[in-house]
């Protein structure tokens, strides 16, 4: 991480950028995310799968386009189901996509009109998961573009950091904005995040609806489920 930029350099080693500025890291292999397929929820840590092999946790406020990501991701348009009631879903949903390979769909939050105590009881299943999980290889944190860097995502990021877990922002919704706003909130949202004390923190534009920086994405994903040294 550059001290004088106040931001990673950029995913080094990268190959050349794509066409928006998002650099894809060379993964050691390709993962075919296709594949996914419903394993199980999970309301607590202990009715998540074993703890073997290695899984990647997606999370983001309501509405930031979480579902959607991930059935672009996986070319399955009906994997993740948006729900009509944003917010309301309290389960942990996984997907296997080979033996000891996992993606994690964290509970949306933000909107979702409940108690405060409940909100209190999913932050501290979230925050319990994302210490105690040692499958757990990293965390794509979805922001939507136009808003992003909300309190439950600083909140994400200070309990990724507590964890010592890496964190890629997948900014939504970039067709929203044209690539110039695009590019400054970009840019924007990464010095913010690297003054966070992430051991590893890298951000891209993204649109589910184009596929734009979708391989930054499969990229990311690929190097961290990659590491199975201790897969079953």
């Amino acid at each position: 991480m550059s001290k004088d930029s106040g931001q990673r350099d950029d995913q080094a080693p990268v190959t050349a950028p794509d066409a928006a500025g998002n650099h894809v890291p060379p993964g050691p292999r390709k993962i075919d995310f296709q594949r996914a397929v419903f394993l199980k929820s999970a309301p607590t840590l202990a009715d998540c799968p074993p703890d073997q092999g290695v899984e990647v946790a997606f999370a983001g406020r309501s509405n930031a386009g979480k579902s959607s990501a991930l059935n672009a991701l996986t070319r399955q348009g009906k994997l993740a189901r948006t729900s009509k009631t944003p917010g309301r879903t309290r389960l942990m949903n996984f997907f296997a996509l080979a033996p000891g390979q996992r993606l994690v769909d964290l509970p949306g939050y933000g909107y979702a009109k409940v108690p405060k105590a409940m909100k209190a009881e999913w932050d501290q299943h979230l925050a319990h998961y994302l210490r105690a999980r040692s499958s757990l290889r990293g965390l794509v944190l979805l922001m939507d573009i136009r808003h992003p860097l909300q309190t439950f995502d600083q909140h994400m990021l200070a309990w990724a950091a507590e964890a010592a877990l890496p964190v890629h922002v997948l900014l939504t919704k970039a067709d929203k904005l044209n690539r110039g706003p695009a590019q400054a909130t970009l840019l924007g949202v990464r010095r913010e995040v690297a003054r966070v004390g992430l051991t590893e923190v890298t951000a891209q534009t993204f649109s589910a609806q184009t596929g734009h920086g979708l391989p930054a994405l499969e990229a990311r994903l690929s190097d961290w489920l990659a590491d199975s040294t201790d897969q079953p």
